[in-house]
């Protein structure tokens, strides 16, 4: 990977475009009306392979399944990483050690959301008695937007708030 990027780190979009003219059609795709384009990135048909190559060998499908399944990959924390539960809103259970987490979920997504509402309307207060002003949410980027799917954050939501954002990505 070293090696291909040094190839290819001075070659500018525009020279690609030139040279291969199904680069759009090779390098984007459409599903559900939903498109995905990244032709334009220094990327060739040698860096996917590059890349699909590396994917093989850190066995990332295994991980991907494993996450799936509810396994504890979460090494730090011996636990499950849960990613899908916080992006589940179906009704189909996401199972960790056989249990079904997708109520707890759902119990911390309607808590984060009842506060919102306590926040915003100004029934909750800060210490000094008076509506909180400022709201600061400090996290990490992918965990933080259950944050912003219960509404807290949003900025059309915040009203009179000051909404900031620090995230470790």
């Amino acid at each position: 990977m070293q090696q291909h990027f040094t190839s290819v780190k001075n070659v500018h979009i525009k020279e690609l475009f030139e040279d291969d003219a199904e680069r759009f059609d090779k390098f984007s795709l459409y599903k559900n009306d939903i498109l995905f384009d990244y032709s334009k990135n220094i990327i060739t048909d040698e860096t996917i392979d590059l890349l699909l190559q590396l994917a093989n060998e850190c066995k990332l499908k295994d991980g991907i399944d494993a996450m799936f399944n509810g396994e504890k990959i979460n090494a730090t924390e011996d636990r499950a990483v849960l990613h899908t539960a916080l992006r589940n809103f179906s009704d189909k259970p996401v199972l960790v050690d056989g249990k079904d987490v997708m109520p707890d979920v759902k119990a911390v997504l309607e808590h984060l959301k009842n506060f919102t509402a306590k926040i915003h309307s100004g029934e909750w207060k800060g210490y000094s008695g008076k509506p909180i002003k400022y709201i600061v949410n400090i996290g990490i980027l992918t965990s933080s937007k259950v944050f912003y799917k219960a509404n807290v954050c949003k900025p059309r939501n915040a009203g009179k708030k000051k909404v900031l954002r620090l995230f470790n990505v």
